[in-house]
């Protein structure tokens, strides 16, 4: 089932979002500063891709306190802009039965788009 609902998602918006993902982290990354927030851009269009039959858990980076301030760096620069749009399409798609799998699976995007630090896909 989880094979089924990923192709449908990519067909409907997911590889395109995925892009842009990509596009996002590439442009971080040409900015030496940035490359943090690209590599969290590139860990968001993984799961963008494919989002069905993953989990976002909490990750035992050893970061600490820094990954705290990077995630208000990136809550302050789009994370939260990023967040909103993701609650706005799960409610959207909440309203139809057939929408309510690809509702909770931007649920599951929001959560990686507001905190991305500090959390892994698996």
């Amino acid at each position: 089932m989880n094979f089924i609902g990923n192709i449908i998602w990519l067909i409907f918006g997911g590889f395109l979002a995925a892009m842009g993902y990509v596009f996002g982290g590439f442009i971080l990354c040409i900015t030496i500063v940035g490359i943090p927030w690209g590599m969290q851009c590139f860990k968001i269009a993984g799961l963008v891709l494919w989002p069905f039959g993953k989990r976002v858990v909490p990750s035992n980076s050893g970061m600490g306190c820094v990954s705290v301030l990077f995630n208000i760096i990136w809550l302050l620069c789009g994370g939260f802009y990023t967040a909103c749009i993701h609650l706005v399409f799960a409610a959207i798609l909440f309203i139809t039965i057939i929408g309510i799998p690809f509702a909770r699976q931007h649920l599951k995007l929001m959560e990686l788009s507001l905190m991305p630090f500090g959390k892994q896909v698996i």
